[in-house]
């Protein structure tokens, strides 16, 4: 089957990137072209989208982290358009899953934000999902189409390693980073043999945005420490937890991150805190204040004093060769890196 990949919010290098990338790995009669798109806003705020290339019996996949409304509306109405067109399968890759953070109930008459894009990108068409590093990790079961969830921990475990040294300990920011924390430890031990220690941190907020205590549990004192977590939002959090953790003893903060969202005041917390470095992905795009532009071919890019992005584009072009191939996606894990 044809295999074409459209990139809705722009990031055509990206897109290049990870179809050779996955060309190298898919058979020969399941290769994966570049389709071209056409997008309009009509004054009104009204989008429409349309392809330039014809879909018909192909598996359409559309790359974009729709982090704002035009976007979700942009990736639902090509959804429409491919199954209009007559594309056989239809699997948008998103980096970035809108409205994560919102996977369950936080008041008595509230929302299901991540249950609701679900539903709506499965009522549109989509007949699979490629995503990285769900905030939670339930939110693959509001789908009833297949989902292939790229972890963190696939993506940052090399870099981490070349940040080891003996001092080195994970910390997980809140208490539901723990789980992603242990993935890390374990990865970081299968992979490189490295056995590390971490710490948990407790806080509580009355508000979005803003943390009134935070408590650190364990020992940190002459300690390098690592932060994971799964996205840095306005950079409030991160901070103060670094702050909390130097306070405490720790000779050195980084952070690894796997959405920079970094709205608001983020970007300036981050430079004037006590963080020395942060490593996020480029699950969504990389904005013109980190740098003048992000390659996706490039592994790791170092995008300022404190920033450092890594490219997912392996891990996303692995997945569509296991698709395109009808492998396991853990089976080419064990192929030679490209």
């Amino acid at each position: 089957m044809d295999s074409i990949i459209f990139s809705l919010d722009g990031r055509d290098e990206l897109a290049k990137t990870i179809t050779d990338k996955s060309n190298i790995w898919s058979p020969d009669d399941e290769q994966t072209t570049i389709g071209s798109i056409n997008k309009q806003k009509f004054s009104d705020g009204e989008i429409c989208v349309d392809f330039s290339d014809s879909v018909r019996g192909k598996r359409v996949y559309l790359l974009t982290s729709p982090n704002t409304s035009d976007e979700i509306m942009k990736l639902n109405l090509a959804i429409d358009a491919a199954k209009r067109g007559a594309a056989s399968e239809i699997i948008p890759i998103l980096p970035y899953f809108p409205y994560a953070r919102q996977d369950k109930k936080d008041q008595s008459r509230g929302p299901i934000g991540a249950k609701m894009i679900a539903n709506m990108l499965v009522a549109a068409g989509a007949t699979g999902i490629i995503t990285f590093d769900l905030h939670a990790d339930q939110i693959q079961g509001f789908f009833d189409i297949p989902i292939t969830h790229l972890e963190g921990k696939n993506i940052f475990d090399d870099i981490i390693s070349l940040r080891y040294t003996p001092n080195t300990i994970l910390a997980g920011p809140d208490a539901g980073s723990g789980k992603r924390v242990k993935r890390m430890q374990k990865q970081l031990q299968k992979r490189h043999s490295l056995s590390l220690n971490y710490v948990m941190m407790d806080k509580t907020r009355t508000e979005a945005n803003k943390v009134d205590e935070m408590v650190i549990i364990g020992n940190v004192v002459g300690k390098d420490v690592i932060i994971i977590d799964d996205m840095c939002d306005t950079a409030g959090t991160l901070c103060a937890a670094a702050a909390e953790l130097i306070k405490h003893g720790a000779i050195s903060v980084r952070a690894v991150i796997s959405h920079g969202v970094f709205s608001g005041p983020a970007y300036k917390r981050i430079m004037d805190s006590k963080l020395s470095e942060v490593i996020i992905s480029n699950s969504l795009r990389i904005t013109e204040e980190l740098v003048e532009q992000v390659h996706g071919e490039l592994k790791y890019t170092k995008t300022s004093d404190k920033i450092t992005v890594i490219s997912l584009a392996k891990q996303i072009a692995m997945a569509i060769a296991s698709i395109n191939g009808h492998v396991s996606y853990e089976a080419l894990k064990s192929v030679e890196t490209v």
